[in-house]
């Protein structure tokens, strides 16, 4: 009688990639869960912090988005939402934040900010009419209209419009500004793992420390605030400013409009998660339902007076590092956001930021924001000797740079007076100017290769 060969229990092969993270004990799922919200973090709150709007509600919207675009798209795409920069834009220009006693662009711009909220909401159901037209026609045909020779100096135009913004807060304490600038610098350049993929967050711990030390952080807010508050604050609620004002008009004019760029962020993203975990999700559970769950989530987060949701190109970092791709995982992220958002003590804390940090940290993003244009139009090879390229581009950024500079485009319709803003008129100007001149031979990739937008990260 031979004997039995003990067969020793092999353990799964991780090497490829996890999709399903349980399979490591639920104590390193929650870590893992912890490590995708701290890395949207450092810029999730950041636009709360430069537009005026509330960290809680911010924090909400991440997480409430996050879990309705999981519903949405049947939980297989790994992404999670947080707030959208290209946005900050429309923001400066429909409600910038006020002067505060010491003459520092602090305070929140109250009467504007729910008609620009309830602009978001609405360029939210832009994400949804596209994915409907995706359904219909076909992805192709309809990304056709916004080629990278559009979206990408669109994109640009966005960063430099904020720059002076930047430099207003730069002002108010450069020190900061500059231990902040610098600390991003050296993460994003020379850091290794967690510390390359967390770049915003160690900015504004360092210059945060800096603050501390200098004396340069007023916590007289912090010790009044209660440790647990319902994150709504109708004051900037969307919902209550759906009308038809002239401040109502204008702002969707202004904001709208911005969906445009988004999209393209958004399908470049969703390309960069599908190249990063392996599947390509454009083609399940399709970019319809990618798209139809951002816009859904956007259009929720501006009623309720939050900013835009985007996916986050932090947490695809964190996927690449960890090749942990159990949307699961995100999930949990999106539930610990939603938690931190209950704690008005937290939301206290991150509004006693001084200005001069988010100078500092500004300076660098809305600097990578006119990149990501740039690299949008390189990556997908714009030819710019040709002059029907060279013609649209110019078109869009002097319209956007030129028209904000004088405050936008002013006209009266049926006795409402109408403005539309730089960043609008250069849209429109983009958008029919591709469609109208020749020679538009711009085909879309959607993954089977044969495409010449390959390259859409943006």
């Amino acid at each position: 009688m031979s004997e039995e060969k003990k067969q020793t229990p092999q353990m799964p092969d991780h090497s490829q990639g996890i999709y399903d993270a349980m399979t490591l004990g639920k104590p390193r799922v929650l870590v893992l869960s912890l490590q995708h919200m701290f890395a949207m973090f450092g810029a999730t709150v950041l636009v709360p912090l430069t537009t005026g709007l509330s960290v809680s509600t911010t924090l909400l919207c991440a997480g409430l988005g996050t879990l309705l675009f999981h519903l949405i798209t049947g939980g297989k795409v790994p992404a999670f939402l947080g707030s959208s920069f290209a946005y900050l834009g429309g923001f400066a220009i429909v409600a910038p934040k006020l002067l505060d006693a010491n003459g520092e662009q602090t305070v929140a711009n109250t009467q504007m900010l729910p008609y620009a909220c309830a602009a978001v909401a609405l360029s939210g159901l832009v994400y949804v009419l596209f994915s409907l037209l995706i359904t219909v026609f076909g992805i192709r045909r309809i990304m056709k209209l916004f080629p990278p020779v559009v979206t990408g100096p669109i994109i640009i135009a966005i960063g430099l419009i904020l720059a002076p913004s930047a430099i207003t807060n730069c002002e108010t304490n450069w020190l900061l500004a500059f231990v902040a600038l610098g600390t991003v610098i050296v993460c994003n350049i020379w850091g290794k793992g967690m510390i390359k993929i967390l770049p915003i967050l160690l900015g504004i711990i360092v210059s945060y420390v800096v603050a501390l030390v200098t004396g340069a952080v007023d916590f007289s807010t912090v010790a009044d605030a209660a440790w647990f508050g319902i994150p709504l604050h109708p004051q900037a609620m969307g919902l209550f400013a759906i009308d038809g004002s002239p401040e109502f008009i204008s702002a969707v004019l202004t904001i709208v409009p911005i969906a445009l760029a988004t999209m393209m962020e958004h399908i470049g993203d969703i390309a960069s998660i599908s190249a990063t975990a392996g599947k390509n999700y454009i083609r399940d559970p399709g970019l319809n339902r990618t798209l139809m769950g951002d816009g859904l989530a956007t259009t929720m987060a501006g009623l309720l007076g939050g900013p835009a949701n985007t996916t986050y190109g932090e947490n695809t970092g964190v996927l690449a590092l960890t090749k942990i791709y159990d949307p699961l995982v995100i999930r949990l992220a999106a539930v610990f956001a939603l938690i931190l958002s209950f704690s008005p003590k937290f939301d206290a804390i991150i509004n006693s930021i001084p200005a001069g940090i988010i100078g500092g940290i500004s300076f660098v993003l809305y600097g990578m924001i006119s990149a990501i244009g740039v690299r949008n139009v390189v990556e997908n090879q714009v030819d710019f000797t040709n002059s029907r390229n060279l013609i649209i581009a110019a078109v869009i950024l002097v319209c956007a740079l030129g028209f904000n500079s004088v405050g936008g485009l002013t006209f009266v319709v049926a006795g409402v007076s109408i403005n539309l803003s730089g960043l609008a008129i250069a849209a429109i100007a983009g958008i029919l100017l591709n469609a109208l001149l020749p020679g538009n031979t711009y085909e879309f990739d959607d993954g089977t290769g044969t495409g010449e937008g390959a390259s859409l990260r943006i």
